[in-house]
């Protein structure tokens, strides 16, 4: 960060004293609106300035940066700054504006590895739901340097942070998601499957799953590719976060298949079949604990059942596809932190002194007791009861 900025100190303590919660909102004054606005626009002079040095350094040369006595983990500590940075779309935006797009690109040809990562982290966050820097991403040719990452950097954590970038790069981007396939990028996940990283092979199954849903014509490509199999594969792996993301792969293959037919995977159906009655054994030995832990799986599991063999699965027999208490409502919160609103304005309603009839004795069936005077109408709206003993104090018989 700047060494030098705006006083973030002062312009919290001048927020607070104008919103203390105590007090009704007033108008800011014309020299409390130009402060403030100066302030936020130092705010902003000062981040562009800070990102217009990161990017000097980007462009300088790596050996040049060795000489001067700037370390690899310099780099990484001023792209995790960048990338606090372009957190902002706007910020994200401008990077390209102040030429910063194309070096940080540049980054992923670097010779160390924990910068590649670092550099791929950084255009996640640029291009996540930002389709304006995924146009100028992929203008820069940044995919086809992350599709390189991905597919044969020797380092496995710069080729995951290169998939995650490219996850994020081609998400509700049609001309991404059309390169992609032209790249051969089926094929890359593919291999990326077979990977002994488990977090790799989490993120490439999470966006097949993605892909197919987007465009299940694509089903015929991965079922070719021998997906199915492999998928099966993983669907049986020790890590559940793997085997809940082959099930949804698999569901989706599933889901795609002609409308009416029974099974989905030809010569591996028997074989899924299996599998799923594994898994479904495998639930049933579960504590009550675990079982609540496996939700996610205990529906994925029954959901391609009944798509592949059109019968619910031996799980919601056993009663274990829905738990005692699972499809229960979510407790209610709400009414514990915010008060509701007809309470609110009969709160303000006896505030104001506008009870209306309020004012009036009650309408009672038959005799009523002897006159009374001076007895104040409560106000009955306070269901909780909270302020019982204070309204009992007002009461003057």
């Amino acid at each position: 960060m700047a060494n030098e900025g705006p006083n973030w100190d002062g312009l919290l303590k001048w927020s607070l004293s104008h919103s203390d919660g105590t007090r009704p909102t007033r108008n800011l004054s014309e020299e409390d609106k130009r402060w403030f606005m100066e302030a936020m626009q130092a705010q902003t002079m000062d981040v562009i300035k800070r990102m217009k040095e990161i990017t000097l350094v980007m462009q300088t040369p790596e050996q040049v940066l060795e000489a001067q006595g700037v370390s690899a983990a310099d780099i990484e500590d001023m792209l995790d700054e960048l990338q606090e940075h372009v957190e902002s779309i706007d910020m994200a935006n401008d990077l390209h504006s102040i030429g910063g797009l194309v070096p940080l690109l540049g980054y992923l040809k670097n010779s160390h590895a924990n910068i590649r990562a670092k550099a791929a982290d950084v255009v996640t966050t640029i291009v996540q739901n930002n389709p304006r820097s995924q146009q100028l991403v992929m203008e820069a040719n940044g995919l086809e340097s992350l599709l390189s990452n991905f597919t044969s950097d020797p380092d496995v954590t710069a080729r995951t942070k290169a998939l995650g970038a490219i996850s994020s790069l081609i998400r509700h981007n049609k001309p991404g998601i059309a390169a992609f396939r032209l790249a051969n990028g089926y094929s890359a996940l593919r291999d990326a499957l077979s990977s002994e990283s488990e977090r790799f092979q989490r993120k490439a199954l999470n966006l097949i799953q993605y892909l197919l849903h987007e465009n299940s014509s694509d089903s015929n490509i991965v079922t070719e590719l021998g997906y199915p199999r492999i998928m099966m594969h993983l669907a049986s792996s020790k890590d559940a976060d793997v085997r809940e993301a082959a099930l949804r792969g698999l569901l989706e293959l599933a889901r795609n298949r002609p409308s009416g037919a029974i099974g989905s995977f030809g010569k591996e159906d028997e074989k899924l079949k299996q599998i799923l009655q594994e898994r479904i054994d495998g639930i049933s030995s579960l504590s009550l604990e675990d079982l609540g832990a496996a939700r996610e799986e205990r529906q994925l599991v029954d959901s391609l059942w009944n798509a592949c063999y059109k019968e619910p699965s031996s799980l919601r027999e056993k009663g274990l596809l829905v738990l005692p208490g699972e499809d229960a409502p979510p407790l209610d919160v709400a009414s514990q932190h915010f008060e509701p609103p007809l309470r609110a304005w009969a709160a303000t309603r006896t505030a104001n002194g506008s009870g209306g009839d309020e004012s009036k004795p009650p309408l009672l069936l038959g005799p009523g007791p002897p006159p009374a005077q001076n007895i104040p109408i409560q106000d009955g709206s306070n269901a909780d009861g909270d302020n019982g003993d204070h309204h009992c104090n007002d009461m003057q018989l």
